[in-house]
Order: structure tokens, then C-alpha cells, then sequence
């Protein structure tokens, strides 16, 4: 079978993403995208670790290739490992577990100073729970709590918490891109509106901070 090329030179991330999971989920399972980002390159690994196949990137003229192919011998890869904080959320028809999504760096339209500080005590109340979210999801100024030098040390610090008791922390790429500050994220990973999105969708409820 002849690998399916998909040329997103000149996209931007959700675009090459949306491409290649429209192939993929039609069965195509030897596809390859051309794509002249690194934060395509990193969503669409993503992507295809998801799916349990297995994922290649290539230094191509003017960018790389992102090629997809079934798993070893044929098979799907192993599932993923699920942490343990996380094991015992339920999926039903509802969704799987909750997300959190914090699209501001305060809580509230009131005193701002109030509100940064509700945010602090918001991410810290979650740190400590014991039902902890499946995401964490950051966009808008949501992002320079943890990112950039104005970030609350206090946030990135709970943040880190919630990750190492199994909660996948998403942050827009657009967002820090916006404000100039995406080298300087403290905590999760680098997305896109489509992963965050996905989360979104899959959760059972969705808290908006």
C-alpha cells in the first residue's frame, strides 16, 4: 500500500491535526504529513500515540515528516498506563473523569487582586483533593499563571502537584505564543484547541474557573 501524504506546509496547529485524524479515523493506517512547525510536529506525535501506532519523525527540506504506521507486528501498541490517582475514574456514557478549565488569570469579574488570589486558593484546594481532575486545561491569560514573569509561583507549584498524582495538564500554544511567553512555561504540556477541545468533550463535566 502507497503511504498517504497530507502536504500542511504553511498550517498552524489545529489544522495538520484535524487532517490527519480525518485520514486515520477512515482507516488509512500508512500516512505520512508534511508540516514546517515543531508544534505540529509535537501534536501530531501526540496524535498518534493516542491511537497506539506507532510514530516517526523525519528532518525534511523545509520542515519534517510525520509519518504513521500500525504497531509492532501489526498490532496496536500497549495502552498507555493510566496513573493510579486516575485508575479508578469511571467512563461511562457521560464521559471519563472531569477537566478543569482555567481561561483567566483570575477567578471572577470583581477585584482582580481577589480574584488571583481565589485562583491560588482554587488550585490549591484541587491539588489536595482526592479526586483529582483527568485535564487541566489552560487557554487566554489562563496561561501566564504558569508561564512567563508574572506567574504565580504558588499556582505552578499546585499545578506540578495535580500532575504527579496522574492529571494531564494542557496548555494553548496560542495562547503563549500570543503573549511571548512560551519558553517560559513552568508546568504541562504545549497543545492546541483541538486536544483541548477532545478533553473537553471526553470529560464528564467541565469546570470553568
Amino acid at each position: 500500500m502507497d503511504t498517504k501524504i497530507i502536504d500542511a506546509f504553511g498550517m498552524q496547529c489545529p489544522k495538520p491535526l484535524v487532517l490527519a485524524k480525518k485520514e486515520l479515523d477512515a482507516g488509512c493506517n500508512d500516512l505520512a504529513v508534511q508540516v514546517d512547525n515543531e508544534t505540529a510536529v509535537k501534536n501530531l506525535t501526540r496524535l498518534g500515540t493516542r491511537k497506539g501506532m506507532t510514530v516517526a519523525v523525519d528532518v525534511i527540506e523545509g520542515g519534517w515528516l510525520v509519518s504513521f504506521g500500525e504497531g509492532a507486528a501489526g498490532q496496536s501498541q500497549e495502552p498507555l498506563s493510566v496513573p493510579s490517582s486516575t485508575a479508578g475514574q469511571v467512563c461511562g456514557s457521560y464521559g471519563c473523569g472531569y477537566a478543569v478549565f482555567v481561561n483567566h488569570d483570575c477567578v471572577g469579574d470583581g477585584d482582580r487582586q481577589l480574584g488571583r488570589n481565589l485562583m491560588k486558593m482554587a488550585l490549591y484546594t484541587l491539588s489536595e483533593a482526592d479526586d483529582v481532575p483527568a485535564s487541566l486545561l489552560f487557554m487566554n491569560s489562563g496561561v501566564t499563571l504558569i508561564a512567563g514573569p508574572g506567574l504565580e509561583q504558588q499556582c505552578v507549584d499546585n499545578v506540578k502537584a495535580l500532575e504527579r498524582k496522574g492529571t494531564e495538564v494542557l496548555v494553548c500554544g496560542t495562547c503563549l505564543n500570543f503573549y511571548g511567553i512560551e519558553e517560559g512555561l513552568q508546568v504541562g504540556e504545549v497543545s492546541n484547541m483541538y486536544d483541548i477541545l477532545s478533553r473537553m468533550q471526553e470529560a464528564s463535566k467541565v469546570i470553568t474557573l
